[in-house]
């Protein structure tokens, strides 16, 4: 084994105004968890956590001195892979009701698969995106990718 596993455990995001990201988060229909509250927040998706913190104590921690970000895209995107074709325009229809920013709407891609973006309230970019490599175990975390 290796000294740092080969996992992804927790993706946090530094929030602005954690009352928006929640509701949210809480209109895609996502569990938060019992512990949420607006100084710290978390949903648990298919095996990997996504924590929502206010951004000072997040940069505070992850970066310190160093200027916030001037928000907008920050070159990261995370993705929700569905089970089927079809459920990338489902997924990304419920986003958008959700109160999702539409950046690129679903699309047959290069690569064979579909997918879709869209824009938090606070500007972090989603792919929602149907690979047809993708393998899920019954919790919906993803075990292989092609």
């Amino acid at each position: 084994m290796s000294a740092i596993p080969s996992r992804l455990s927790v993706v946090t995001l530094g929030v602005r105004d954690m009352g928006l990201l929640r509701s949210f988060y809480h209109a895609l229909g996502w569990p938060e968890q019992p512990s949420g509250d607006d100084d710290w927040s978390a949903f648990l998706l298919g095996g990997v956590l996504l924590a929502l913190s206010p951004l000072p104590e997040l940069a505070a921690e992850a970066a310190p001195g160093v200027a916030d970000p001037a928000g907008g895209w920050s070159g990261v995107t995370l993705a929700c892979n569905v089970d089927d074709r079809a459920d990338v325009d489902t997924a990304f229809a419920a986003a958008v009701a959700a109160g999702a920013t539409v950046v690129a709407e679903p699309t047959d891609r290069p690569w064979g698969g579909r997918s879709a973006y869209i824009a938090d309230p606070e500007g972090n970019r989603w792919e929602i995106a149907w690979a047809g490599t993708a393998v899920f175990d019954e919790r919906g975390s993803l075990v292989s990718f092609g």
